[in-house]
């Protein structure tokens, strides 16, 4: 009896555990976007984000559009900052974006850059763009970070990076991974500080 017990709770637990790891990448992804003043795309990924936040501006969730630029990165012989002003010269509602560099390579230390930028407007409602994958770690940040706002976020995808079916494809298993620690340590320790 007492062998059918042990059995039967590592059946659960096994199940349970399952279960849990099936959803772990949807818990990462939050898409919900609310008609904001300003739309703030985060640094990182420059196909798929700026994309995405342009979409948004033209089904008019935002009057316009603050784009993140590292600082101190170059590409060749070009800065980020060269690449995206010339990128944006190109867009038809060029004058509805602008640009934010940034010199943190955190998310959080990305967040008080971003505060400098944002405190030259009236931007009370604020859209997040990120990746999919990095949505709920950027939404908590933020939060925490540049109080006294209203956030909402928008995911990015890249079919190439993630997907919440994790466990399909070797880099979105390594992509789940990484976010999940970082979402960890926010969580237990940086958040903290």
């Amino acid at each position: 009896m007492l062998n059918r017990s042990w059995v039967l709770a590592l059946v659960l637990a096994g199940g349970s555990f399952l279960v849990l790891a099936a959803k772990a990448g949807s818990f990462l992804v939050l898409d919900a976007p609310r008609p904001s003043d300003v739309i703030l795309v985060l640094a990182g990924e420059t196909d798929h984000r700026p994309e995405r936040a342009l979409q948004l501006l033209a089904q008019g969730f935002g009057r316009r559009i603050v784009m993140d630029v590292p600082t101190n990165s170059k590409i060749y012989e070009f800065t980020q900052i060269q690449l995206a002003e010339r990128y944006v010269q190109d867009l038809p509602r060029a004058t509805a974006i602008s640009l934010c560099s940034i010199e943190g390579l955190s998310t959080r230390d990305e967040a008080k850059d971003v505060a400098k930028c944002l405190a030259h407007g009236a931007d009370e409602r604020v859209l997040i763009v990120t990746s999919d994958f990095h949505t709920r770690r950027a939404l908590s940040i933020l939060r925490r970070e540049i109080p006294g706002r209203e956030y909402s976020v928008a995911a990015s995808r890249d079919e190439e990076q993630f997907g919440v079916r994790w466990w399909a494809h070797r880099q979105w298993a390594k992509t789940f991974i990484d976010e999940w620690l970082r979402l960890i340590w926010w969580k237990s320790v940086d958040q903290w500080r």
